[in-house]
């Protein structure tokens, strides 16, 4: 029996109380998008609009594990997801599959999650995405596999909707050993990564009386 390398890589990033799942972008699920999430995308391209659906597709399928069946993941002004009462998440897509993160905000206060086919980054964009630290730090191998690219959207991700700021790569400092992430301003959050076919990054931040390591 063939085993999806997509959803062991999947499995390798999931902690005790963070669920994660994927989808591989179909045709038609740009119909799933309720008209709440549809609204901002009326003007976007089919193939958008279709990712889009897919993240939700995925989401709203994790959300049943919190008693939130049918849940409208519309966006706000900031274009961050606005989940239910008592739930952080975090979407994403690549042009072929879709992933989604959620978790209870009583154990994890901010998530975000980012996927990228692992495919070399270009190298105009390896000095933007890298700060001078990090090009110290890791040799161009590294620099150029998009780890760090998928790593800093995902912290960007999570942490935007706390604090608000808005953070351009450099404002990211990542030490892939420590498993963190720190901000210019000075949130840390704990940072994993896993590499097959695709980069996935999950980005985290415990709440105070959280199990979760």
């Amino acid at each position: 029996m063939s085993v999806d390398p997509l959803a062991a890589l999947i499995r390798s990033l999931a902690k005790p109380g963070i669920h994660l799942g994927y989808r591989f972008v179909a045709e038609g699920d740009e119909q799933s998008l309720t008209p709440a999430e549809a609204e901002p995308f009326l003007h976007a391209d089919v193939t958008v609009r279709r990712r889009s659906g897919a993240a939700r597709i995925v989401a709203r399928a994790l959300l049943e594990r919190f008693h939130c069946p049918g849940a409208t993941i519309a966006k706000a002004a900031s274009g961050a997801p606005i989940w239910p009462a008592g739930i952080v998440g975090s979407l994403a897509h690549d042009h072929s599959v879709a992933v989604a993160a959620v978790a209870r905000a009583a154990d994890v206060s901010c998530l975000g999650i980012d996927i990228e086919a692992a495919e070399p980054l270009p190298d105009e964009l390896v000095d933007l995405v890298s700060t001078p630290a990090e090009r110290v730090r890791y040799g161009r191998t590294l620099l150029q596999d998009r780890r760090l690219f998928v790593a800093k959207e995902a912290v960007y991700k999570a942490v935007h909707p706390v604090d608000g700021i808005f953070l351009d790569f450099g404002d990211v400092e990542v030490d892939f050993e420590r498993r963190e992430a720190r901000t210019s301003y000075g949130r840390r959050v704990v940072l994993d990564i896993a590499i097959a076919s695709h980069v996935v990054a999950l980005a985290y931040m415990c709440s105070r009386h959280s199990s979760i390591e």
